[in-house]
C-alpha cells in the first residue's frame, strides 16, 4: 500500500503494494461453514470475538474457539508477529535552501504482550508512522546545512528512534531501529556539487602542471648556467694553456721575456687561423670573406688596445 502524507512516500519493504504486513486481518476457521475450529500460523496473532467483542488470544497450532453456526458467533482477526520493515521518504529543505529526500527505513514488530493494542487501536499502522517520520525529520533538517545533513545522519536516526519507540509502545508496537539510508538532493544540485569538484580537480591539475612546467624551465636554466661557467672555465684554462705554450716555444733557451701585448698579438693571430680551419672543416658553412691578410691581426689588436686606454683615460666623455 503507498500512503501520501504530505510530500512523504510510504511502501512496505519487499512487498507487493497491495496488502501491509502490519493490517489486521478478518480470519475464518478450517472447517467449512463454521468457526469453531481454526489452525494458528506460528508467525500469526490470532484474536477470538464473540458476536464482535474481543474474547482471548489464541495460541499457534489447533485451537477450539466455542460453538458457531454459519460464523455468527465466532470471527477471527489476525496480525504478524514478524518484524516488517517500512520505507518512508520524506522531501524537506536545508538550512542552505536545498531540497532533499530522506528516505527512512523503520523497522517494527507487534509486542506480545499488547496484541490487542496493535488489533484494535490503530487502523492504518504505516500512515501513523509515515506521520511521525515526517515529522521528526522535517523539524531537525531544516536546522542543518546539506553538508551537515550527511555528516548528522545517525543523530537523526536517533531522533526518529526516540520519537516512534515512545508513541508507537501505546499502540502496541516495537521500533527495533530506525534507520536513515539515505540522503538524495535535488538532481541539479547534485549536477551542480559534481561540476564544482570538477571544477576544482582542474584547478589542482592546471596548477601542478604549471609547477612542473616552471621546475623544468628552472632546471633548464641552472643546467644552461653551469654549462655556461664550466664551458668559460675551460676556453680560460684553454687559453691560459696556449698562452704558456706560446710563450715557451718563443723563449725556450733564451732570457727573453714576452710582454703581454706580444702573447695577445700570438693568441688572435692562432685563433685566426684555427677560425679559418673550423671553416675550412665545415663543407656546409656559408661566410663573406673580407680582404685583410694575417698581419691585419696586430692591428686589429692595437686597435682594441687603443680603444681600452681611450675609454679609460681621465677626463674622457662619457654617454
Amino acid at each position: 500500500v503507498v500512503v501520501a502524507s504530505g510530500k512523504s512516500h510510504v511502501q512496505g519493504a519487499g512487498r507487493p503494494p497491495q496488502a501491509h504486513a502490519m493490517a489486521q486481518r478478518q480470519e475464518s476457521g478450517c472447517l467449512p461453514c463454521t468457526n469453531c475450529f481454526v489452525t494458528v500460523p506460528q508467525d500469526k496473532y490470532y484474536a477470538v470475538e464473540n458476536f464482535g467483542k474481543y474474547s482471548h488470544m489464541l495460541k499457534p497450532g489447533l485451537s477450539f474457539a466455542g460453538f458457531d453456526c454459519c460464523g455468527c458467533c465466532i470471527q477471527y482477526r489476525s496480525i504478524t508477529s514478524r518484524v516488517d520493515q517500512l520505507m518512508v521518504e520524506v522531501h524537506t529543505k536545508t538550512k542552505d535552501n536545498v531540497f532533499v529526500t530522506a528516505k527512512v527505513a523503520v523497522q517494527q514488530s507487534v509486542m506480545p504482550e499488547n496484541t490487542v493494542d496493535a488489533i484494535y487501536k490503530l487502523s492504518d499502522v504505516h500512515a501513523q508512522i509515515d506521520s511521525y517520520v515526517s515529522d521528526v525529520v522535517r523539524s531537525a533538517v531544516p536546522h542543518m546545512s546539506l553538508d551537515e545533513t550527511f555528516e548528522k545522519k545517525d543523530d537523526i536516526s536517533i531522533q526518529v528512534q526516540q520519537k516512534l519507540t515512545v508513541e508507537m509502545s501505546n499502540y502496541g508496537f516495537q521500533i527495533h531501529k530506525a534507520l536513515v539510508t539515505e540522503m538524495v538532493p535535488n538532481h541539479e544540485v547534485v549536477a551542480s556539487m559534481n561540476e564544482i569538484n570538477k571544477q576544482k580537480r582542474l584547478r589542482d591539475a592546471a596548477i601542478m602542471a604549471a609547477e612542473a612546467d616552471k621546475i623544468r624551465t628552472v632546471k633548464a636554466a641552472e643546467a644552461m648556467a653551469d654549462a655556461a661557467q664550466l664551458q668559460g672555465e675551460g676556453i680560460a684554462r684553454q687559453r691560459r694553456a696556449i698562452i704558456d705554450g706560446l710563450r715557451d716555444s718563443i723563449t725556450h733557451g733564451t732570457q727573453e721575456v714576452l710582454s703581454s701585448d706580444k702573447i695577445s698579438e700570438l693568441l688572435l693571430i692562432t685563433q685566426y687561423f684555427e677560425t679559418l680551419r673550423d671553416i675550412a672543416a665545415n663543407s656546409k658553412a656559408s661566410t663573406v670573406f673580407l680582404p685583410h691578410s694575417a698581419g691585419a691581426v696586430s692591428d686589429v689588436a692595437s686597435q682594441i688596445r687603443n680603444g681600452i686606454m681611450q675609454a679609460g683615460a681621465p677626463g674622457q666623455n662619457r654617454m
